[in-house]
């Protein structure tokens, strides 16, 4: 955002940061609107707004930036909270589920008790890019038997395609603006 120009959009509050975390990558930096306290109730005011009055139970918040947005939806929507961590982070017994990265592969957990079948769940994070950690999430949250409502973000990058993949999993995505390109 530009000096003396005021926000007034969820875009206006992303920095980009070129070449993070390596060469030809735009980084879509989310703790600007975070660290702005119009700009943070905005978003989640935003994130809550499709799923007040729906019957959700739990808000599971993908690591790191969606512990911080997920538990403000919780808060809004007086619910529970359920972080979905990298693996060995959780202390208790937790279920875990692989997911392949450009390169590599990457596993992410949840305690084996963090939902009960049946109970409904949104998930949360700041970013959608290909959807693989969110569709790891939901399929956790799936594994206990929990319903996810569904998948809300900040940011969606369109190109990278994690909203056809969501949805081609019969979910509902809602994200608060797009950019284009990675």
């Amino acid at each position: 955002m530009g000096e003396g120009r005021v926000a007034t959009t969820i875009r206006d509050y992303i920095r980009t940061i070129p070449d993070f975390p390596h060469e030809g990558i735009m980084f879509r930096d989310v703790t600007t609107l975070m660290g702005d306290a119009r700009g943070f109730r905005m978003a989640v005011d935003m994130l809550v707004h499709p799923y007040a009055g729906r019957r959700i139970d739990h808000v599971a918040g993908l690591e790191a930036r969606g512990f911080i947005l997920g538990g403000a939806v919780a808060h809004q929507l007086s619910t529970g909270f359920t972080p979905i961590r990298k693996k060995g982070k959780l202390p208790a017994r937790a279920i875990a589920e692989e997911y392949t990265l450009e390169y590599a592969t990457a596993v992410v957990e949840m305690h084996d008790d963090a939902i009960q079948p049946g109970e409904g769940v949104l998930l949360v994070d700041d970013l959608l890019a290909t959807g693989g950690t969110a569709a790891a999430g939901v399929r956790l949250i799936e594994r206990l038997g929990g319903v996810v409502i569904g998948c809300a973000f900040v940011i969606d990058l369109p190109d990278l395609g994690g909203r056809k993949r969501l949805e081609g999993m019969g979910l509902d995505v809602h994200a608060l603006c797009e950019f284009a390109g990675e």
